[in-house]
């Protein structure tokens, strides 16, 4: 009898137990047809991000196809409505205002999402490869200039940082894993780009409104990785590997464009101010055709943000004795050189004061840092009077065995602070170059070599590593230069 009493016992169980599997499927069958998931968001639109001021910016991300997505604005109140796609993905343009916060934004796709601690300011991306790449806590045995007293002060509510992780993909990826956005101190700004962080802290302090900064780097990579696939068809000699799903090869991070697919797409849209770079050590192996390749980047980036000519300011590669057989770095700093001239809205930061001879990545990160600033403050933010871009060769007049060099962006002539100006050369019509004497005049420099009665070309800090010691009056350096086009140039 008690045998018989347990079996239906066991057997009752078993019936409720069915019966409240079906209950709850039966439940969430008529919630899935009666109420939506939160919207799904790409890291770069969350908590604590800075939204460019004055401007229409950007807010995307997914829900259900074809479902209404509402949108509110705390600054305004403003109401949006946008439909999400058959692909399931939407995107809204927001009106924001002058600089403020904290405020908030809400998402409504049937459940209400809403994101908390915005501010409204000024947003850069800072890209590239290692020396943009190092933190302000430095690499190992590798240390950043000042770093302990700078983070000291990284605390600071008006300063927000966002860094993507290294990721590869053969395909636009819609996000990337990243920090989300962070409130600037310590723990954080140590982890953060030297060049961009410090760049963020003095912009800050100048402006008196929030600043943004997002961070998508990757140390040792080709720029052919950070270019969209539709840059590639003026260059026939780079070939691109079509995405398959098929396709299981191993990516690496110098494949065109796994860099730009996987780091930058997930943000490519989202209100900015202007980018911050800092590549060029890996393509030393094709200089003649970065000028182009660099160009071609930014044209492409500019189209897909679809916001304009924003600023694109960058770094000329350090002086250094490299080791490896990459290739020469003078004929990349030219190309870099070259550059500046044939992209509109840009300037290039001259570094040849502040390289170290067997330190790839020099520990000055604060002079590159301030030199960026200039560009920006001077072109971008009405501040008069400063001067940015660095003095350029312009011509050279031979009179008898003496050089005549003059320059363009030195309206107060030029200085040398006290050092001795040692990197320069002349040669005659043999090509072979000797060290050459200079001597800065009203005008320029003069350039003089005993070896060489009849000069015929000169070249200044034009190799790996020279110690450049020419500025302008206003402390900014002269990059590296030659007056010929002889094709010895990397000897």
């Amino acid at each position: 009898m008690l045998k018989r009493t347990k079996i239906v016992e066991n057997g009752l169980a078993g019936l409720r137990l069915w019966a409240g599997i079906g209950l709850a499927l039966f439940i969430l069958l008529i919630s899935g047809t009666g109420s939506y998931g939160a919207v799904v968001l790409p890291s770069v639109i969350g908590n604590n991000m800075v939204l460019q001021r004055s401007a229409k910016v950007a807010l995307w991300g997914k829900a259900k196809p074809n479902v209404r997505v509402v949108i509110i604005t705390s600054w305004n109140k403003k109401r949006y409505t946008v439909q999400a796609g058959r692909d399931s993905t939407w995107k809204a343009l927001v009106q924001t205002p002058r600089a403020g916060g904290p405020y908030e934004v809400s998402f409504n796709d049937g459940q209400l999402t809403t994101l908390h601690n915005i501010l409204i300011g000024e947003v850069w991306v800072c890209s590239g490869q290692s020396n943009m790449e190092m933190p302000m806590q430095g690499f190992y045995n590798q240390p950043v200039l000042h770093s302990n007293d700078i983070i000291m002060a990284a605390a600071n509510p008006e300063i927000r940082l966002i860094r993507y992780e290294r990721a590869l993909s053969r395909t636009p990826k819609f996000d990337c894993p990243s920090t989300g956005w962070v409130v600037s101190d310590g723990p954080s700004a140590k982890l953060f780009s030297a060049v961009g962080y410090q760049f963020a802290q003095m912009l800050q302090e100048k402006l008196k409104v929030p600043v943004g900064m997002i961070m998508s780097t990757w140390g040792g990579t080709m720029i052919e990785g950070w270019m969209p696939t539709e840059s590639f068809s003026a260059f026939p000699e780079i070939k691109v590997r079509p995405a398959s799903a098929s396709d299981t090869t191993a990516m690496i991070k110098n494949e065109p464009s796994v860099l730009f697919n996987a780091m930058i797409q997930p943000f490519v849209g989202y209100g900015i101010k202007g980018v911050l770079w800092y590549q060029g050590e890996q393509n030393r192996v094709n200089p003649q055709i970065y000028d182009r390749l660099l160009t071609s980047m930014v044209s492409d980036w500019r189209a897909l943000w679809k916001a304009g000519s924003w600023p694109f300011y960058y770094v000329q590669i350090a002086p250094y004795k490299y080791v490896d057989k990459l290739g020469p770095a003078n004929l990349l700093r030219e190309a870099q050189l070259k550059a500046s001239h044939m992209i509109p809205n840009a300037g290039m930061v001259v570094s040849m004061d502040v390289g170290a001879k067997h330190f790839i990545h020099p520990p000055n990160k604060t002079l590159i840092s301030k030199r960026l600033l200039y560009w920006a403050l001077a072109n971008d933010y009405g501040f008069k009077g400063i001067a940015y871009a660095s003095p350029e060769f312009k011509s050279m007049q031979v009179d008898k065995e003496t050089a005549h060099i003059s320059f363009t962006h030195s309206p107060k002539g030029l200085s040398s602070f006290g050092q001795e100006l040692t990197a320069f050369e002349m040669a005659g019509a043999d090509h072979k170059f000797y060290p050459a004497a200079a001597k800065i005049t009203g005008k320029g420099v003069d350039v003089h070599c005993d070896k060489v009665p009849e000069p015929v070309a000169v070249r200044y800090g034009f190799k790996d590593w020279a110690e450049g010691h020419l500025f302008s009056s206003e402390g900014l350096p002269v990059g590296p230069f030659r007056t010929d086009e002889w094709q010895n140039a990397e000897k």
